[in-house]
């Protein structure tokens, strides 16, 4: 008998794994009441705090940061990215997000367009979907062969490891939604205006093949996930505790240090020297609000 139920529950496993679903005690977040804006915002700030300090770090140390983003579609990559990048400075945290490759791009040796923006002394580079595309996108919607994927997914541990050596902090997050929050995410995004433009057609052919991307995902994981740059995998049902986990967990792998705080005072302003304001005239913006 507590053989059949081993059976049974091995295949409520699976099932759930191919349907997109955590497994049990995967996610205890997913199961809670959502979070409120008030206590994301809350400790968003002090998170904020945190990146700035660790944004001095980098800048002091010459540290080289890589962060990798990847995940399902709607799955919160690009609302985690502006949070983290929210108050720190563009000149050390830099997104790049990559267009489809040109013609000349697709000849080369695939990652070759992505080595220019990998991170320099004092940089922080976050990658907004990565040289991972071959074994996701790339794969699914058959815009390379079997074989392409296969051979990319055999290179890549070298290529990491080669950037960890070089003194690359690579990082590594795949974020997970359900099945039944991405049809409510992409619905709202239908019927809003603010949000229709991240609705592209790829994106409506993606949702058709939930289960070829479940595939794409296990494979990518399974040959890619190292001693030297593992992935960490976060469940986003709810976004606001997801940005805050994947922030935190950030900050956790950088051994930044405080800020010292500084007791600072503003100087006094000089005297005006008899300075009028000239009679210019200036085009002012209308007072509509």
């Amino acid at each position: 008998m507590a053989k059949k139920k081993s059976k049974a529950a091995a295949k409520a496993a699976k099932d759930a794994s191919e349907a997109g679903k955590p497994p049990a005690g995967a996610d205890p977040a997913a199961k809670a009441d959502k979070m409120s804006a008030k206590q994301h915002d809350k400790e968003l700030r002090r998170l904020h705090g945190e990146l700035v300090a660790m944004q001095e770090w980098v800048k002091k140390s010459g540290a080289k940061v890589c962060v990798v983003f990847e995940g399902r579609d709607t799955a919160g990559k690009g609302g985690t990215i502006k949070r983290i990048v929210d108050k720190v400075s563009p000149r050390v945290f830099r997104v790049v997000a990559l267009p489809a490759p040109t013609e000349r791009e697709k000849s080369q040796m695939y990652i070759q367009r992505y080595l220019p923006h990998f991170p320099a002394a004092g940089e922080v580079i976050i990658f907004d979907r990565s040289w991972y595309n071959r074994a996701g996108v790339e794969r699914v919607m058959g815009f390379c062969t079997p074989e392409q994927t296969t051979k990319f997914l055999e290179q890549v541990p070298a290529v990491e490891k080669a950037m960890v050596d070089s003194g690359i902090i690579l990082i590594k997050y795949w974020l997970e939604v359900g099945p039944d929050e991405q049809t409510r995410r992409l619905e709202g995004r239908i019927n809003d205006p603010r949000k229709i433009w991240k609705l592209s057609d790829m994106d409506l052919l993606s949702y058709s093949r939930w289960f070829d991307y479940s595939r794409a995902r296990d494979d990518m994981l399974r040959e890619t996930d190292t001693s030297w740059a593992p992935w960490f995998v976060a469940h986003t049902d709810d976004k606001k505790r997801g940005r805050l986990n994947i922030i935190s967990h950030l900050l956790s792998h950088i051994p930044y240090e405080p800020l010292e705080h500084r007791d600072i005072e503003l100087p006094e302003r000089r005297a005006d020297h008899d300075y009028v304001e000239p009679d210019l005239p200036l085009r002012y913006v209308p007072d509509k609000f």
